[in-house]
């Protein structure tokens, strides 16, 4: 059995195999922080995920796939339909890299998660090593991306950091942040370059990309999300997104809208 619904009680860490795999649809979700023994690789053809970790927050957007190494703590939140895949293999048997790395996936990638995605989780060891070892070959060739947004550490912003994650979270003016945590817009700056090593003014416009891109994921159409997001205009949330991107909005999503069965 390899296909799973929110119902289905499910701990990949109980599996011997090498390789485990599996395959759902989930609607509005949200993991709790866990972590695994194992390392895990998660796609979603369908939709859009948002992860919590220790230090940042991380978009997995359509056609993108990321890899969580083993014990790394997450916490995933779904607030659409998402078609995911996700792959667990047995860290003393496939080495992944030590820390999170997000891929594009090309076709072949794609064919290979989810014909390992439906792998019954008896399947003989001796019948996943090829596929298994063409995948890890296909990984590694893969275009980087880098999907993360650190989030401050500093005990005064406590309440902002825990709103990130909320759905309805829209990333305030600097000043607003300040009034709204009774600091400074100099003490907040100091703390955000502190503790992420960016500006707020550059902290918020990353977030927007973020946001922007789960947003589109999701379905919402280009002008709706630049409302949302408080762009001036359609343009210029285009072109605030091209040159993060290097790609238009709709470009940008327009491999996400198939999924491989």
């Amino acid at each position: 059995m390899a296909v799973i619904d929110q119902k289905t009680a499910f701990d990949a860490d109980k599996f011997t195999a090498s390789v485990i795999g599996i395959a759902a649809d989930v609607g509005q979700h949200d993991s709790g922080v866990h972590q695994h023994r194992k390392g895990q690789i998660l796609y979603a053809p369908q939709g859009c995920m948002t992860f919590a970790l220790e230090h940042a927050i991380c978009i997995l957007p359509p056609t993108k796939a990321v890899w969580i190494p083993p014990q790394t703590a997450h916490r995933a939140v779904m607030t659409n339909v998402v078609a995911y895949r996700s792959l667990y293999f047995d860290g003393t048997v496939y080495d992944g890299p030590e820390e999170i790395t997000m891929i594009e996936v090309n076709d072949l990638l794609k064919a290979l998660m989810n014909r390992m995605a439906f792998w019954p989780w008896d399947k003989p060891e001796a019948e996943m090593v090829k596929t298994t070892a063409l995948f890890w070959e296909e990984f590694y060739l893969a275009k980087r991306h880098d999907y993360q947004l650190p989030v401050p550490v500093d005990a005064r912003l406590n309440l902002f950091r825990t709103q990130i994650m909320q759905d309805t979270f829209l990333a305030p003016s600097a000043s607003s942040l300040a009034e709204s945590v009774g600091l400074s817009p100099k003490t907040v700056t100091r703390i955000f370059k502190a503790d992420t090593g960016m500006s707020y003014q550059d902290w918020r416009q990353q977030w927007r990309l973020l946001k922007a891109i789960e947003l589109l994921s999701s379905g919402m159409l280009v002008a709706d999300v630049s409302v949302w997001l408080e762009f001036s205009s359609d343009s210029a949330f285009i072109a605030f997104f091209k040159q993060q991107t290097g790609k238009t909005p709709l470009r940008f999503m327009e491999r996400g809208t198939t999924l491989v069965t």
